[in-house]
């Protein structure tokens, strides 16, 4: 791939810094303490990610709408509703996912230094305004963005949108992620490149087939370093 300077644009949560797998873990504390009487935890978490399937299109994302499906996820499995003592340990597993320091992917700072030397970068990610926000000011890497910008979805128009407010040209415009839902896909259906970076503990809702991108416009990479090697 060419120097040519470009327009790179990068996704947050589990791209930048660690984000889902702390929701993982307070999956893991809730389905231990509902402690189901005839219910494995296998399917104890398929409720719940259907109910947060459902949540996140009438809802959108976030620690107050995981809280929402915890407490529909209760109800429906204990066939009642919660009651004090019930909603307080609910909330208390809601409660750690608000607080506390960010935990950087290893050598995103280093990397984001370097590439913004050459090309243009922004930030685009998606959730509740505030708790993005906060976790983007936490981070300390907002300086080496241009722009960032966080939207309630990121489908087809909101790249679309972006490339339009931004003046970017898409043929030298890259989106770099870990859903194949929410980061590529949509940006190659836009007409941008795209930059897979799995990350072993995506959200089960992020997961989704990778459509056919157009020859020399995707990338698979292991490593957020390996961006250096492309750009």
């Amino acid at each position: 791939m060419s120097a040519a300077r470009r327009h790179l644009v990068f996704d947050a949560d589990d791209t930048l810094w660690e984000n889902n797998v702390f929701f993982e873990r307070a999956i893991d504390d809730f389905v231990a303490w509902m402690n189901h009487p005839t219910l494995e935890p296998a399917a104890i978490r398929q409720t719940l990610h259907d109910i947060e399937r459902a949540n996140s299109v009438a809802h959108g994302y976030g620690t107050l709408v995981f809280l929402r499906s915890l407490h529909e996820c209760f109800e429906r499995l204990a066939e009642r509703g919660a009651d004090d003592t019930d909603r307080a340990s609910i909330e208390a597993f809601a409660a750690r996912l608000r607080s506390g320091d960010v935990e950087l992917i290893p050598e995103v700072e280093h990397t984001l230094a370097a590439l913004g030397d050459r090309h243009d970068l922004l930030l685009l990610t998606k959730g509740a305004p505030e708790e993005q926000q906060r976790k983007i000011d936490v981070s300390g890497l907002a300086g080496y963005f241009r722009r960032t910008v966080i939207v309630p979805e990121k489908d087809v128009e909101a790249y679309r949108k972006l490339v339009a407010d931004e003046g970017l040209d898409p043929a030298q415009t890259w989106m770099i992620g870990n859903s194949i839902k929410s980061d590529i896909n949509p940006a190659l259906a836009a007409g941008l490149g795209a930059v897979f970076l799995p990350n072993d503990n995506t959200w089960a809702l992020e997961h989704a087939e990778l459509d056919a991108p157009t020859e020399g416009r995707f990338l698979q990479l292991q490593r957020f370093p390996e961006l250096l090697l492309h750009f």
